[in-house]
């Protein structure tokens, strides 16, 4: 008899034991998921991360909206910038999708040409899917000129038809692609350096004379980093490339107005695109709805408080917003271009 009360004693026991072992699994598993967007920041550091070294024009919006962003997250996170630059920031692409992490804690800047590198650049080295990021939005819709060095002596665009420009380049991701358009549709004389990690190192590259000019740098960027050599006439701007003109700029040819076919206007369209992207943010894909709805509010808040805005004047930052949503469309759009176009594209700027 004793023996069956010891084994009922031992069930009752074992059975009790994983009870608790199961109720301690749920009460560990449930607060993580039943966690609100408030409680998961106020206990996280937001990582964000730029694609390019310290001192260019990415570095600056990146770290701008950093000192700014952590305001609006719910939660109020300390949010701290990393610089990952390499391959004109598709290293940092490639990170952020498939190695960074998931949960809304990292966030980053890349190229804006990034994400059609799938599409019309090295594809063997874009491994990612653009339409899949969760887009943040972008804090400007970027016009790029290209200029010339004074010591050229070159004043307008036509004169590359006849004279070589020796250009720097940031490489496939960054700059590089606009170079190749310019020269392969419209015959310019470019001649490209590549290799430089960043608008800051290519810049220098400049003033130095390695190279005499840039042919993909963003006026916003000239104004906030530059200005100097605009008021000193150390450089000429030959050339603006974006979907309009900028109201800076209204005697500079737009390249789309060179355009002499309608094919030549779709391939100019196709790499222009990333002008209007300006200065992305995105966060990796797959992350917390909640919480990825939050960032991106986040984001909308910053680029239209005035703390933020008195800020970008002060550094003669321009802030045109432009939508994660607005993003997203703009990539899908462009990844569903007709495959002969993309084609000869990507035989132009590679």
């Amino acid at each position: 008899m004793k023996w069956k009360v010891l084994v009922l004693r031992s069930v009752w026991f074992s059975l009790l034991a994983g009870i608790i072992f199961f109720a301690g699994v749920l009460i560990a598993v449930v607060p993580a998921h039943a966690q609100s967007v408030e409680e998961f920041y106020s206990d996280h550091v937001v990582e964000l991360y730029i694609g390019f070294s310290p001192g260019g024009g990415y570095d600056a919006y990146g770290r701008l909206v950093a000192r700014h962003i952590g305001r609006h997250i719910p939660g109020n996170p300390t949010v701290v910038v990393v610089n990952m630059d390499g391959a004109g920031s598709l290293k940092l692409a490639n990170w952020l999708y498939n190695a960074a992490p998931k949960d809304g804690s990292v966030i980053g800047t890349v190229n804006r040409g990034v994400p059609f590198e799938p599409l019309v650049g090295v594809r063997e080295m874009a491994r990612f899917d653009a339409t899949n990021f969760t887009w943040l939005g972008s804090a400007n819709d970027e016009v790029t000129v290209c200029v010339a060095w004074e010591r050229t002596g070159i004043k307008s665009f036509d004169e590359l038809y006849e004279r070589e420009l020796i250009v720097a380049g940031t490489g496939q991701a960054g700059d590089d692609p606009l170079v190749r358009l310019i020269a392969g549709v419209l015959g310019a004389r470019l001649r490209l350096v590549t290799g430089y990690a960043g608008a800051n190192e290519a810049n220098f590259a400049m003033e130095r004379g390695e190279v005499d000019g840039r042919c993909a740098w963003s006026w916003s960027s000239v104004k906030s980093t530059r200005q100097h050599w605009l008021d000193n006439n150390n450089i000429e701007v030959l050339l603006q490339l974006g979907f309009q003109k900028h109201a800076d700029l209204p005697e500079i040819p737009l390249m789309l107005d060179l355009a002499r076919s309608e094919e030549e206007r779709q391939i100019m369209r196709l790499v222009l695109v990333r002008g209007v992207l300006g200065r992305p943010f995105m966060a990796p894909p797959d992350i917390p709805a909640d919480r990825a709805v939050a960032l991106q509010r986040a984001f909308a808040a910053t680029l239209t408080d005035p703390q933020f805005l008195t800020e970008a004047a002060r550094q003669r930052l321009e802030i045109i917003p432009i939508s994660g949503a607005e993003i997203q469309q703009l990539v899908i759009e462009a990844y569903a271009t007709p495959e002969d176009v993309v084609a000869k594209t990507r035989d132009i700027i590679r």
